[in-house]
């Protein structure tokens, strides 16, 4: 296996029979904003090298890297079925859901929120990609749907939220609270003040671990780390927007079956 430095949630780690792992940028081939483990097909990286970093990735899990499924995200609530490797098939969506050994599931992120979900009973895995819209727009419940309807239970799935942008990094305007109270009403909780009267600071990791229990998962935790904060480790669009970068890389997480 490829030795990747790997993020891992103890929740995760803890079940018999399956592997995980939120990828940082670190142990790639990429060069300059894409340093290093750029794993974004849709980013403007060298191809080759995107290729390598996928292959590392894969590779880190016994696999090649056709096997390694993941949408073309949309920040929609759309969950996929996947029951063979997707190779360069790339379907939109948000999430992707497997009860198949040989096949992990994956999901790109750099701010969003990445989730891996488990039910070892049931042998299912998902992994899930929830920026704020479909966060609030029900990636999180449709997942969880979606894995229940091939033999998992709710109150079995063990969830990790990955590294994603931290609560003192977001800031949003108010328009943002509004869509929020309205689509998620007592949202605003998550929601904090900010350096002027017109802005708020987002809680996102809190606010999918809420989506979580409203779905139904008992055992879910955040991994920790501020993807926009800490600059070694992750990518992050708000941090290269900020910069006037023209591009960022794509962080990697992903789940299966042992």
């Amino acid at each position: 296996m490829t030795d990747l430095p790997v993020i891992q949630s103890p929740l995760l780690a803890a079940l018999p029979g399956i592997r995980h792992a939120f990828f940082t940028r670190q142990g790639g081939v990429s060069e300059g904003i894409y340093a290093s483990l750029n794993v974004g097909r849709g980013s403007d990286d060298d191809k080759a090298h995107v290729a390598e970093n996928r292959r590392r990735a894969a590779e880190h899990f016994g696999l090649m890297p056709d096997a390694l499924n993941c949408c073309y995200q949309i920040h929609s609530d759309t969950a996929l079925l996947a029951d063979a490797p997707w190779g360069a098939y790339l379907p939109k969506g948000d999430a992707v859901v497997t009860a198949w050994p040989s096949i992990a599931c994956g999901a790109l992120a750099a701010d969003c929120a990445p989730i891996l979900l488990a039910d070892p009973d049931a042998r299912i895995v998902a992994s899930a990609h929830a920026g704020w819209k479909g966060a609030l727009g029900g990636i999180v419940a449709s997942t969880v749907e979606m894995m229940e309807r091939h033999g998992a239970k709710a109150s079995r799935i063990v969830a990790a939220v990955g590294p994603c942008i931290g609560p003192g990094s977001y800031e949003v305007g108010l328009e943002f609270l509004e869509a929020f109270e309205a689509g998620a009403p007592g949202s605003g909780r998550f929601f904090g003040e900010a350096a002027s009267a017109d802005k708020r600071m987002f809680d996102l990791p809190a606010f999918v671990l809420q989506r979580l229990a409203e779905a139904g998962v008992e055992t879910r935790e955040w991994v920790g780390h501020d993807t926009c904060a800490e600059e070694d480790l992750f990518f992050s669009n708000r941090r290269a927007f900020k910069r006037g970068e023209p591009d960022y890389g794509r962080l990697l997480s992903a789940i299966m079956l042992d």
